[in-house]
């Protein structure tokens, strides 16, 4: 496992900590998930699997536009 080294000013570092403990993570673990979210290439499989679940109760192009009103004709110019 590789080892980093970063120099943080004492706000940052404070609001490091703050957010690392409640989440309940080591420092060292929050900032590995911060990386890994910001380089991933790929949709996580929970996001995956939601593709194509809503298609059933997913209104139409014509449900959608039914309550609205007919748009005034415009002005040539």
């Amino acid at each position: 496992m590789g080892q980093v080294t970063i120099y943080l000013d004492k706000e940052i570092e404070n609001k490091l900590k703050k957010a690392a403990k409640s989440s309940q993570l080591s420092v060292s673990k929050w900032i590995a998930g911060v990386i890994e979210e910001k380089i991933m290439t790929e949709w996580p499989q929970d996001v995956v699997e939601l593709a194509g679940s809503w298609k059933d109760d997913f209104p139409t192009l014509q449900e959608i536009r039914s309550n609205t009103g007919h748009d005034s004709m415009r002005e040539e110019l």
